[in-house]
């Protein structure tokens, strides 16, 4: 099955900070220090990163290493932070793990060139490109963004990537807009409510806490991501396939909304320790029940999937020792 078709079939339903490593990461020796990049507090990737810490540092007495996942800039923030060497572990949507790979679409990414040291971990859950529009905005399609106040997300961030592809792919500009806001994601929600803006946008794993806050606390509504446009980059682009926003998830909202997406993964760099990343997939895999009970969004997750789909950077070894061991590969 094509990259094209596993998206497909998922999506349809539904900082690292400086890494000190001082020892060889058994209890015996001195502990490993691991921090995992995540993305805002009321985002999926924040979940994923402190769900993972908290499954790894159960056996830290046994592996030696510690981990923590504090909030990041998000996908191309915590790209660049691992290319730099200042983080060891990091979320990131598979459109720009894949731009990291091949040195396209991003100023940051183009201009360092191709990035042949990044490596894939996993996937995990699927991130549906999502608007959300206050019911007094007049918004009822995306194009119906043209003129208004919308908040284009923190520059780093992986939804403000994906915006940027589809505003050339459009030509749009940030004059398109009356207001071009660069709010964090975690920030918002609440500036909708507060009628700052009009119209906030989010890749992010369903359902969503940002999400629900924006359409509990204020009359607002999903609106379709849909037209030739967003036609154009799904038929040209393996990493994104049409998603659907399932109906009732969100006050406002009680049918299925259209719109497109991709899937979040966890990357690393080849210089990482082996024996430290075998340990974090090891953590995930072996305690794979536990670990999709701790969002809705991982519900539908699946080993083999998760290995595979999404997947533009190679695997790093340490993650295809466990792979192997298990026979998944």
């Amino acid at each position: 099955m094509s990259l094209k078709n596993k998206l497909a079939t998922s999506l349809l339903s539904s900082a690292v900070g400086l890494t000190a490593a001082f020892g060889a990461g058994t209890a015996s020796a001195q502990q490993t220090y691991v921090t995992i990049g995540t993305g805002g507090q009321t985002g999926v990737y924040y979940v994923v990163g402190q769900s993972i810490c908290r499954l790894v540092n159960r056996q830290t007495d046994t592996h030696g290493i510690k981990c923590t996942a504090p909030s990041t800039g998000g996908s191309v923030a915590n790209i660049n932070a691992i290319r730099q060497g200042q983080q060891d572990l990091g979320m990131a949507q598979s459109d720009w793990q894949f731009h990291a790979m091949n040195g396209t679409k991003h100023d940051t990414f183009v201009s360092q060139g191709k990035y042949d040291n990044l490596r894939a971990l996993f996937s995990v859950h699927n991130e549906p490109f999502t608007v959300v529009a206050r019911a007094d905005s007049g918004i009822e399609t995306f194009d119906d963004l043209v003129g208004k106040r919308v908040n284009l997300n923190n520059p780093g961030s992986g939804t403000r990537g994906t915006m940027e592809v589809i505003m050339a792919e459009k030509g749009w500009t940030r004059d398109s807009f009356k207001l071009a806001a660069e709010l964090k994601a975690s920030e918002q929600a609440q500036a909708l409510c507060d009628n700052k803006i009009d119209a906030m946008i989010y890749s992010v794993g369903h359902p969503s806490g940002a999400i629900k806050e924006a359409t509990t606390s204020c009359d607002s509504k999903v609106i379709p991501v849909t037209g030739k446009a967003i036609e154009k980059l799904i038929a040209e682009n393996d990493y994104y396939a049409e998603a659907l926003i399932k109906g009732g998830l969100y006050k406002g909202s009680d049918n299925d909304v259209a719109t497109f997406g991709n899937a979040a993964t966890m990357v690393s760099s080849a210089d990482v320790d082996a024996d430290t990343v075998y340990q974090v997939v090891k953590a995930v895999f072996d305690n794979f029940d536990r670990f999709k009970r701790l969002h809705p969004a991982f519900a539908n997750l699946e080993p083999k999937q998760m290995i595979s789909g999404g997947l533009s950077a190679p695997l790093h070894e340490g993650a295809v020792r466990y792979y192997k061991e298990q026979g998944w590969m």
